[in-house]
């Protein structure tokens, strides 16, 4: 029997799209199982990244290496996760998506044992960059698992819980990962994560998803096309994560790597834009429609950047600790959780604009509260302006994939173009917010810090009585008055560095919110204008069923 043939399906049992399972009946306790199972592949698939990324400062001093190198750690997994897209969805139709997370599983959890082994920082950058490959897969099974517990009536609200889930990775890491640290350091964390790979793969073995259509899909063109792709979103990667580190310009390989990934990636759309069987549908890809979609999932991730770039840091530059911050990382849950399952109960195929502004606004409203930090805030200040933006980061989530689907069913064959595009704009889209938030918030600390400095004269009263009492603090230990009015000085100027990086903080809150409501406003006028132009061609076109005047 020919493996590519097309099998006979029930109505009900037929897959959604090329390369994606079939649907038949469950029984109620078997579809509670691949619930449970979707829910654990999904958050597996970003929370070895996120253990890694929320103690990044740990795993520095325990791999005894430099910020810059520490940077290479989260852009490794994003370099493979962005990159595999480009043939997952070909290699799942042609091969079956169980064989390629079967595949890509073993090998996490073989990588991931051999780094407890081999405590080196290529080895870290080898789990994240394999743990990146699994995460792609991971996401598209999760989704998939979580498809099967649902009837086919709910199939829209499965797909917002699938895609969601992955999304509670870094606030539950933020929670519970200091614990792990104190039963084995550094060990500890890449135990959990074997311990969770290896529950993941069980699972997938015992609970296997439902078989659906195979087709020979793969050409060689395909794999010059996903080298100079894949090459290309890389050095765009590492450029983004680590530009701010090593300084946009003052490090000559940024701007190298930046020239490179242009060509490499404009030379891969050549090669697809020109093929009769294309990995790519450029023409899809250039319409109107899908570079406003991509346009906006990127800025609405920026602005989701804030919790992570922005509260966290400002917190952690006022000196709090994780276990400080834990009542406000159970908050951000607690709003992912909840905009997660309203999404879920609320998306509607015919209002999908709706979610995104309230996304957006919930958003904004959380960035401008944070605009007035001072250095007297607290996490307790914190929590309803981080539950706002926690709330729109995933509530967002499931509308701008539906309104992707929408372009997709009608085209089966942008299936590949439109994954890519999902997850290059959700990546690339952290990244940027990320490096563009961490750029202007040194930027406006500089400037602040000038500013402040020129108003510190030695002729003011105030700043002599201000030397004058730190330099008094340490009198008991330093008896000579030259020594502790150096030491006064000293504070002062750590209290003004302090005081600039507040002002910088609120400066990049007052971004995000600025963000957010150009966003909004932007697609309200998309959305009107579309309403707009309907309507009329209702009026001029009586078929259409516009009531005739």
């Amino acid at each position: 029997m020919d493996k590519y043939a097309p099998r006979q399906w029930l109505p009900h049992e037929k897959p959604t799209l090329p390369g994606s399972p079939s649907t038949p009946l469950h029984s109620p306790a078997k579809r509670l199982a691949y619930g449970l199972v979707g829910l654990l592949v999904a958050i597996t698939g970003g929370l070895g990244n996120a253990l890694v990324t929320a103690n990044l400062v740990f795993l520095q001093g325990a791999l005894g290496a430099t910020t810059a190198e520490m940077a290479w750690l989260p852009a490794a997994y994003v370099m493979t996760n962005v990159s595999m897209n480009l043939l997952l969805v070909k290699f799942r139709q042609q091969f079956g998506l169980r064989a390629f997370t079967e595949v890509f599983l073993v090998l996490y959890v073989l990588v991931t044992f051999a780094h407890l082994l081999v405590n080196d920082l290529n080895s870290a950058i080898a789990v994240r960059a394999a743990h990146g490959m699994v995460g792609a897969a991971l996401t598209s099974l999760g989704l998939y698992y979580m498809i099967q517990a649902f009837p086919a009536q709910w199939r829209l609200k499965a797909m917002v819980l699938g895609l969601g889930a992955s999304q509670l990775a870094l606030p539950l890491a933020r929670i519970f990962s200091e614990d792990l640290l104190l039963i084995a350091e550094w060990r500890g964390l890449y135990l959990f994560e074997l311990g969770l790979a290896l529950t993941a793969l069980g699972c997938v073995l015992l609970l296997k998803l439902p078989p659906g259509d195979r087709f020979k899909t793969f050409e060689p063109l395909d794999f010059l096309t996903f080298a100079l792709m894949a090459s290309g979103t890389a050095l765009l990667c590492a450029a983004l994560s680590l530009g701010r580190i090593d300084w946009w310009l003052d490090a000559p390989w940024i701007g190298m790597a930046l020239a490179g990934s242009i060509v490499l990636i404009l030379s891969g759309l050549a090669i697809e834009h020109n093929r009769e069987n294309p990995l790519l549908m450029t023409r899809w890809l250039g319409s109107g429609a899908i570079i406003r979609l991509g346009l906006c999932v990127i800025l609405i991730r920026m602005v989701t950047s804030e919790q992570s770039t922005g509260a966290v840091g400002f917190l952690q530059m006022l000196n709090m600790s994780s276990e400080q911050m834990r009542s406000l990382y159970w908050i951000m849950l607690l709003g992912a959780v909840a905009g997660l399952a309203t999404s879920a109960l609320t998306i509607n195929p015919n209002h999908l604009i709706l979610p995104l502004l309230i996304s957006l606004l919930a958003m904004a409203i959380g960035a401008f509260m944070d605009s007035r930090s001072s250095n007297l805030t607290r996490p307790a200040q914190m929590y309803l302006s981080q539950f706002l933006l926690a709330f729109g980061s995933t509530f967002f989530l499931g509308p701008s994939m539906a309104l992707g689907i929408g372009h997709v069913r009608a085209n089966p064959q942008n299936l590949v173009s439109f994954s890519v595009l999902f997850g290059i704009c959700n990546n690339l889209g952290g990244l940027i917010g990320a490096a563009l938030l961490g750029t202007f918030q040194i930027w406006r600390e500089k400037f602040h810090s000038s500013h402040l400095m020129d108003h510190l004269s030695s002729v003011e009263p105030l700043v002599t009585a201000r030397v004058q009492s730190g330099g008094a603090s340490v009198g008991r230990l330093i008896a000579d008055p030259a020594l502790r009015t150096e030491v006064g000085m000293r504070q002062l100027a750590s209290a003004a560095t302090r005081e600039a990086n507040v002002l910088a903080y609120n400066d990049v809150f007052m971004l995000i919110g600025a963000i957010a409501i150009l966003t909004m406003i932007w697609i309200c006028i998309r959305g009107t204008w579309l309403w707009y132009s309907k309507r009329q061609a209702r009026l001029t076109d009586p078929s259409l069923g516009a009531p005739t005047r």
